[in-house]
């Protein structure tokens, strides 16, 4: 009780919360659906066997999907120098047209090359891809 009012607290004196009216239901909730993909290696060694393993898709290898696999397109490349050098290329590629029609890139994926921190140098040349397309960043394991 409030001190000299006799009353209750301030939510005593709201009264019951009613439930809503029963209307119409509203819209169902959008069911999201696990998109398929495609893992693309943009060097020997990029890792797209591995994250095929622990995050599924398709493995391409070195190669562009073929026909029957996802369309979705994920560019793989380790954090080294040459990976790196590797991504603008294929990223201007999709954007002229010049890769497979029907493929749609989504995103690149770089694999830490070594644990820890990337090298000043290194770290500047990922800073330079990331206005150009979604990066993920995998870490060193």
């Amino acid at each position: 009780m409030r001190a000299g009012t006799g009353q209750g607290p301030e939510i005593w004196l709201r009264g019951p919360v009613t439930a809503p009216e029963a209307g119409p239901p509203g819209p169902a909730p959008a069911r999201a659906t696990a998109r398929r993909f495609s893992w693309v290696g943009l060097h020997g060694g990029a890792g797209v066997s591995t994250l095929t393993a622990v995050y599924g898709g398709h493995d391409c290898g070195r190669s562009w999907p073929a026909p029957e696999a996802p369309r979705s397109v994920l560019l793989v490349a380790r954090t080294h120098a040459a990976g790196l050098d590797a991504v603008p290329p294929a990223v201007e590629l999709f954007r002229r047209g010049g890769a497979p029609h029907g493929l749609d890139l989504d995103a690149v994926v770089l694999v830490a090359d070594a644990p820890g921190r990337l090298p000043r140098p290194l770290a500047h040349r990922v800073r330079l891809i990331e206005p150009l397309i979604d990066v993920y960043r995998v870490p060193w394991v």
